[in-house]
């Protein structure tokens, strides 16, 4: 198909609104952590910005959207360096924008999923082990998964879909949160002392800034300006606003008080749940699904950190991988192809295999997310440390690793 100037400019714009979530990422879980590690978060996000970036182009495209090399399991390297990424033609995954553009925009989803990570083991990892993490993480879990589902892969064989990353990104990181809070340790003086925010006005920005961008992470995804588009941005707003409403209800019924941390918590849990459906259902039922998601996310957020005192710092295996995993599996119950024509059908339209194609999607991602992240960190705790020593940790990231620290004046903080 020739290339569509009107839907080159969306996804180009697309690609920029998932940029600006990576930064956002770091205001946000900066925020809520507290300020002598506040810079430590920044550096890891920027790095790893630059670091995942370079990986993509050098080999990871072409291991996930290259031909399949066979079985289904990988791309080979022919588009290393993005070499034979055609320009002015487009590629058969974006077939009206131009194939360096598709190659563009999923550099943004390669570089941020490995990122969301860093709420899971903040204040506590070692820098130069967290760089080895991202890049193992990447080439063994993501690039994989990304290429079973998205590319000719095995996972996409089977009927299985995902319209913008519930499976590949909120499912992976939400369960390898969970193993490596497990494997890290929980932090020193574990419990609420250590769990309140040192900037919330900083974490709303940084959520409020996730909101706008994750317009382009799921409409962006339609690779067209169209129906399908704008359909995707009103679910994506819905399901995100229920989410949030039910936070605060729930957490206000907990605690007798109303926490805008537990809105912004339950604005991502909306998002994380719709990303996978986004696409495939209608308004009505991203509403259900908002409600589903936000109720679930919230009620393990104590059964995690409390019951079983994982120390998960940000509750990424709630907000990501509980919503996540509900809204993939969710995309076999409510999806239908009168709303998008180039979809499928879930049970509630006469397809009752969607689901079953789903849980093997979404079953598939836990074991590679938990099991994965899990012996790859056994792996590098083996060969070098992985955590601060205890007198790192206790006077924070910010200064013993990077030497540098969030406020000019510590003692003034109160007055900015």
């Amino acid at each position: 198909m020739p290339i569509d100037t009107g839907d080159t400019a969306w996804v180009m714009i697309a690609s920029s609104l998932v940029l600006l979530m990576i930064p956002a990422l770091g205001m946000f879980e900066a925020g809520l952590l507290r300020k002598k590690n506040a810079v430590s978060v920044f550096m890891q996000i920027f790095f790893g910005l630059a670091l995942l970036s370079v990986m993509w182009f050098t080999f990871g495209f072409s291991l996930t959207f290259g031909p399949d090399t066979g079985a289904g399991a990988t791309g080979n390297l022919d588009w290393a360096f993005l070499k034979g990424v055609p320009q002015h033609d487009s590629l058969k995954y974006a077939p009206k924008v131009p194939g360096v553009l598709f190659a563009m925009f999923q550099m943004m989803f390669a570089v941020i999923t490995p990122l969301i990570l860093t709420g899971a083991v903040a204040e506590r990892m070692r820098f130069s082990a967290f760089i080895l993490f991202i890049v193992a993480w990447s080439g063994l879990i993501y690039y994989p998964l990304v290429h079973w589902v998205w590319g000719d892969g095995w996972l996409h064989s089977l009927g299985v879909v995902d319209f913008a990353g519930g499976i590949i990104i909120h499912t992976t990181t939400g369960m390898g949160g969970i193993a490596a809070a497990l494997v890290l340790g929980r932090r020193m003086n574990f419990g609420p002392g250590i769990m309140v925010p040192h900037s919330i006005p900083l974490a709303v920005l940084g959520s409020s800034l996730l909101w706008l961008g994750w317009f382009g992470f799921n409409a962006g995804s339609a690779y067209a300006a169209g129906s399908i588009s704008g359909l995707t941005i009103i679910n994506t707003q819905i399901a995100s606003a229920v989410s949030a409403l039910i936070w605060v209800l729930v957490f206000w019924k907990r605690t007798k008080k109303s926490s805008v941390v537990a809105a912004i918590n339950g604005a991502v849990a909306g998002l994380a749940g719709i990303t996978p459906a986004s696409g495939y259902v209608g308004v009505e039922y991203a509403f259900v699904i908002g409600i589903i998601c936000g109720l679930a996310s919230s009620l393990t957020v104590p059964l995690f950190k409390n019951r079983w005192r994982i120390d998960d710092a940000l509750d990424i295996g709630s907000v990501h991988g509980v919503a996540g995993i509900l809204g993939s599996l969710l995309v076999g119950v409510f999806a239908s192809d009168a709303v998008n024509h180039a979809g499928v059908n879930g049970i509630l339209f006469g397809n009752p295999h969607q689901l079953e194609a789903q849980a093997i999607g979404v079953g598939i991602a836990v074991l590679l997310g938990f099991g994965g992240t899990w012996v790859i960190l056994k792996i590098l705790q083996a060969l070098t440390p992985i955590r601060v020593p205890p007198e790192v940790e206790d006077s924070g990231l910010d200064i013993q690793e990077h030497a540098e620290r969030a406020y000019s004046d510590e003692d003034e903080f109160g007055k900015l």
